[in-house]
């Protein structure tokens, strides 16, 4: 039987990354063609004259066209790294971004209690608490999110993790049982109405209500700001994902409810996204 040159592994990835427009098309093609096929994008540079199925062709060239209409690689592939934990994600839930890990990092840098309790407001996927679990295993952490599909993904990753994590249904705090936290930690939506950012690249395919506070973006920071106090242990800490330009208007939040400590940390692209800062009052809650 003659082979088809034209469904070679390398003159698929070749005709998909020269449609894909994109920094890294090349690799959406071979995360693409690795995902339909099952076989490792190194086994793609070692054999790239290996014929692929026509009916596996065919697929990838569906997910090709979609991520040619700007669906989010991670939305195709169905998971997402985060922390080096694999992740199942969807359209119901925000996709996890390299700079919170720098939230996680700054979480890991805190003094904490060796049995510290932790918890991650609006988990999404559960890459913040999933994350920190991993590193403190002896760590009591939950998470909440108010989507129920959230929840199950978030639940649903912890299991196929191996890592406890409480995972409750809950809008910010409306609805959690009594409990009083060392640090509460979150990546809550903190874009303006109406911001330019909303029509383009993946946030056109993620959930509005995970991107979108208020006219300023501020409102579910206040509210969580507002509220955390009264879930907070003696010295406990808050810290909180925004944008790069909202740093001062949070710190000032922070600082008009009663937060000490108050500070701000930069992003890989050394952009002030974190501010956190310590309850010094009694604890809120008890357990």
């Amino acid at each position: 039987m003659t082979s088809n040159p034209s469904l070679t592994c390398e003159a698929l990835i070749r005709g998909a990354s020269n449609r894909i427009a994109s920094d890294t098309a090349r690799l959406d093609a071979e995360l693409l063609l690795s995902h339909v096929t099952g076989l490792s994008r190194t086994s793609f540079r070692a054999w790239p004259e290996r014929e692929v199925a026509r009916d596996l062709a065919e697929a990838f060239e569906q997910l090709v066209s979609r991520r040619l209409g700007g669906e989010p690689i991670a939305y195709l592939l169905g998971n997402q790294e985060f922390w080096s934990l694999p992740l199942k994600v969807s359209p119901s839930t925000l996709i996890p971004r390299p700079d919170t890990e720098c939230l996680v990092e700054v979480a890991l840098g805190l003094l904490l209690p060796g049995n510290a309790r932790v918890l991650d407001l609006g988990t999404g996927t559960g890459a913040i608490a999933l994350a920190l679990a991993s590193e403190h295993p002896e760590w009591q952490v939950s998470a909440c999110d108010s989507v129920a599909e959230a929840v199950a993904l978030a639940k649903e990753n912890s299991e196929a993790l191996g890592l406890s994590v409480n995972v409750m249904q809950s809008h910010w705090f409306d609805d959690l049982p009594q409990a009083s936290f060392d640090l509460i930690v979150s990546n809550p939506p903190y874009i303006k109405e109406g911001d330019h950012h909303l029509a383009e690249g993946d946030v056109r395919f993620e959930p509005g209500s995970a991107l979108v506070s208020g006219v300023d973006g501020l409102d579910d920071i206040r509210e969580i700001v507002a509220k955390a106090p009264d879930w907070l242990a003696a010295n406990g800490w808050l810290l909180v994902e925004h944008g790069y330009d909202q740093a001062p208007a949070v710190q000032a939040i922070f600082r008009a409810r009663g937060f000490e400590s108050v500070a701000s940390r930069k992003d890989y692209g050394q952009n002030d996204r974190m501010t956190l800062g310590q309850w010094p009052g009694e604890s809120g809650n008890t357990q």
